[in-house]
C-alpha cells in the first residue's frame, strides 16, 4: 500500500476499522481518544501524519451526537496535523433520514452534518447506503456512495430461498428493490404505507403478488423494528409465508431485536457498517463491509474506478 497511508478509528466500530486495515495489509494508526470530566473529547494523534493521506473510520450511529464531534474533533487535529488529505470513512451517515422539510419550521440536519464535516475540514467521504442518494449533493467535496446490495444479493443467492419475492417496505426503495429483482431474477412488490409519527407506521395497500412466496424484505436500515414488524404482518395477512429481512445498517435502537424476534420472521441479514453486541439473535446474519471499504480505500489512494466495485455502475 502506499507509503503515505495512514488509517484511524473513533469509538464507533473499531473492529471494522482493523478488518479494513487487514485487508489492506496496513497497520491501524495509533491514536488517543479521551474524555475530560467535563465530557469535552480529547483527540492525539501519537504518529506523525505530515503530508500523509489519513482516512478516518467513524459511523455515525448510537450515540450519534457523542460521535458526530469525537469525528469533528478528529478532523480537525489531523489538519492541524499537516495532513495531506483527510478522507472520512463514514459506513453509516446519521442524520440522513432528515434530509428535506417534511413540515414548516423544520431543519435539513442532513445538509447541517455535510456542511460541518466540510468545514472543519475533510476532503472526501466514503459511505454505504445513504437514506437518500442526494445526500451527495449537500457535499462540495466529493463522495464515494457505496452499496452492500450486490454483498446482500450474493448471500440471498447462497441461500436457496423458495419462491421468493422482493419487497419495498415503502415507495422510496423501490428501486433498490427492483435491482435486487433484477439481480436475483425473481417478482418484487411495494408496500404503500403511512407515517403518523416518528418510527411508527401503517400498511395501507400491497402492489404486487405475494401469497405463497417468501418475501425479501429490503431496507436501507433498521431503527427500531416497529414499521418492519407491521410490514411482516401486513404480508403474512396477505397469504405470504415468513420473511427475510435485510438491511444495510442494523442500528437496533431500545428493544428492537426483541422486537424483530418475531415468529413470521425467519432471518434478519445486516452488515456491519454499526457495530453490534457479540451475543445476538440465531436469526442475525452479519455480512462484513470490511473489503469493499479496503477496495475503496486502495482505488482512492492508487487510482481507479470505484464503479468496478459493484455488478451494476449505475448503483
Amino acid at each position: 500500500m502506499q507509503e503515505n497511508l495512514r488509517i484511524f478509528t473513533g469509538s464507533s466500530n473499531p473492529k471494522l476499522a482493523k478488518e479494513i486495515c487487514d485487508k489492506l495489509n496496513a497497520k491501524l494508526g495509533n491514536i488517543t481518544l479521551s474524555r475530560f470530566k467535563s465530557g469535552e473529547i480529547y483527540v492525539n494523534y501519537e504518529e506523525s501524519i505530515r503530508n500523509c493521506d489519513v482516512f478516518l473510520v467513524q459511523s455515525l450511529s448510537h450515540p450519534i451526537n457523542e460521535l458526530f464531534v469525537e469525528l469533528l474533533v478528529m478532523i480537525d487535529a489531523a489538519k492541524r496535523a499537516s495532513a495531506r488529505t483527510i478522507n472520512i470513512i463514514v459506513p453509516y451517515y446519521g442524520y440522513a433520514r432528515q434530509e428535506r422539510k417534511s413540515a414548516p419550521r423544520e431543519p435539513i440536519s442532513a445538509k447541517m452534518v455535510a456542511d460541518v464535516l466540510t468545514t472543519v475540514g475533510a476532503n472526501r467521504v466514503i459511505t454505504i447506503d445513504l437514506h437518500a442518494p442526494a445526500i451527495q449533493g449537500f457535499f462540495n467535496i466529493p463522495v464515494d456512495h457505496l452499496t452492500a446490495l450486490d454483498l446482500i444479493c450474493d448471500y440471498l443467492k447462497s441461500q436457496d430461498i423458495p419462491n421468493p419475492v422482493i419487497v419495498s417496505p415503502d415507495a422510496g426503495r423501490a428501486s433498490t428493490a427492483e435491482k435486487l429483482a433484477n439481480h436475483m431474477d425473481t417478482p418484487f412488490a411495494i408496500m404503500i404505507k403511512k407515517r403518523p409519527a416518528h418510527n411508527e407506521s401503517v400498511i395501507t395497500h400491497v402492489i404486487g403478488d405475494v401469497e405463497g412466496r417468501t418475501p425479501i424484505i429490503i431496507e436501507d436500515l433498521i431503527d427500531t423494528g416497529t414499521t418492519i414488524v407491521k410490514v411482516v404482518e401486513g404480508l403474512k395477512e396477505r397469504g405470504a409465508n415468513d420473511a427475510i429481512v435485510c438491511a444495510t445498517h442494523g442500528l437496533f435502537s431500545v428493544d428492537a431485536l426483541k422486537r424483530l424476534d418475531h415468529p413470521n420472521i425467519q432471518q434478519i441479514i445486516v452488515t456491519d457498517s454499526i457495530s453490534l453486541a457479540e451475543e445476538r439473535p440465531a436469526c442475525l446474519h452479519v455480512l462484513s463491509v470490511a473489503p469493499m471499504l479496503a477496495t475503496a480505500t486502495r482505488i482512492i489512494t492508487e487510482g481507479g474506478s470505484i464503479a468496478t466495485l459493484f455488478k451494476d455502475a449505475g448503483m
